[in-house]
């Protein structure tokens, strides 16, 4: 066993702090958490208590001494301009350019910065802006002296829900991997082609790669996951309201819809809303798998159940208590308003994933390399950092 210090780390982008859980349930421990959404503060302090740790305000304007020495930095930076919902703006766009506030703290943090960082976002960083974006990315982490790995992990290896997020390791390291020549070497379940290959085309990036064990298996379904809701409970819409949304649904759709529903046995599906052709349209998914949570910015973007079964439907919204089991999180205090809720759950990590990377990946290079001769160095600053805070 290594000491109590082994695993402090810093959250940025602490959102609701589902990054959190997952790294404490492999024995790391927080030390400094921050975000800019007051509305995902109050649910953190909600499930964690108010316990000193957590800076509410804008990592642009973060002072770099107020963050402790740690062994592991995190990052989950807004999504939204990585995305095609958000215009593909990149790293430069407004949400996503918080990012560059995230390496300016590190770069000022100077010696005391942590030997290892962990990035996550969607899966579109790794294309947006043609892929340079993810490159200026990693080769922001190398000027800092991070060696970097990437891997892609799908929420579904754990949880009823289909959630990829693209991961990068950084590693203080001068070891660095030598690139096989076929971009087949890299490729596994967590580093599909398209990674692998981002990786082979980029030699002037300081890779440091890990071979991962195979993802797991989840055998959770989207019924495990529901609440047993009475009839009469208010969730449920109105029969109009429940009508109108089986006819936004295409004729494919509609069929599926009514073969639940005409069914001898209940079954479930999700819903999202999209825009086809200019038109508003009901998609239904009937795998057992719910789509991807996301934050309900504006009315949209909430997931619809759909329960079917002995010639009777009905439709309501996920609850909060879904979605947190939706992403692992399944004891979560809950005390906000619904849409509160799940804008803190569709714009969080999956706990599970964390705590496979934590013990997979994250748990052994530290212990293996770096406690070692890092821990002594940790307990010395921490003690010069507590110490300039009481004066």
């Amino acid at each position: 066993m290594i000491s109590d210090l082994k695993q402090n780390f810093a959250e940025f982008f602490a959102g609701i702090g589902l990054m959190r859980i997952g790294l404490e349930r492999e024995g790391w421990r927080i030390s400094f958490a921050n975000d800019i959404e007051e509305d995902k503060w109050r649910m953190y302090r909600d499930n964690f208590g108010d316990t000193g740790e957590f800076v509410l305000g804008d990592v642009h304007q973060l002072e770099s001494a107020i963050v402790p020495s740690v062994a592991l930095a995190t990052a989950s930076f807004p999504c939204n301009d990585l995305s095609l919902a958000g215009g593909r703006k990149g790293l430069a766009g407004m949400q996503s350019s918080a990012f560059w506030g995230f390496i300016d703290v590190m770069t000022k943090m100077g010696r005391r910065r942590p030997p290892m960082v962990l990035l996550e976002n969607v899966t579109g960083f790794l294309t947006s802006n043609d892929g340079n974006d993810f490159r200026d990315a990693l080769l922001a982490l190398n000027r800092l002296g991070y060696a970097v790995d990437a891997f892609i992990i799908d929420a579904v290896r754990f949880v009823p829900q289909s959630r990829q997020r693209l991961f990068v390791v950084g590693m203080k390291s001068s070891n660095v991997s030598a690139l096989n020549e076929t971009a087949k070497f890299y490729q596994s379940d967590s580093r599909p082609p398209a990674l692998a290959d981002f990786i082979l085309w980029h030699p002037e990036v300081n890779w440091r790669i890990k071979q991962l064990p195979v993802l797991p298996a989840s055998k959770l379904k989207l019924q495990d996951i529901l609440q047993d809701l009475s009839p009469n409970s208010k969730m449920w819409w109105s029969r109009e309201r429940a009508d109108y949304l089986l006819k936004q649904m295409s004729p494919k759709h509609r069929a599926e819809a009514e073969k639940m529903i005409q069914a001898g046995s209940d079954s479930y599906g999700t819903v999202f809303r999209r825009v086809r052709n200019g038109k508003s349209m009901a998609e239904l998914r009937t795998d057992g798998i719910a789509g991807c949570l996301r934050t309900p910015r504006g009315g949209s973007g909430r997931q619809i159940l759909f329960a079917a079964g002995r010639g009777r439907f009905g439709v309501r919204l996920l609850t909060p208590r879904e979605c947190a089991r939706l992403m692992g999180a399944d004891d979560f205090v809950i005390r906000v308003p619904l849409n509160q809720a799940l804008f803190g759950f569709g714009d969080a990590v999956c706990v599970p994933a964390i705590e496979w990377i934590a013990h997979n990946y994250l748990n052994p290079v530290w212990e293996e390399e770096y406690a070692p001769q890092i821990i002594p160095k940790i307990r010395e600053t921490n003690i010069s950092y507590r110490k300039a805070r009481r004066e």
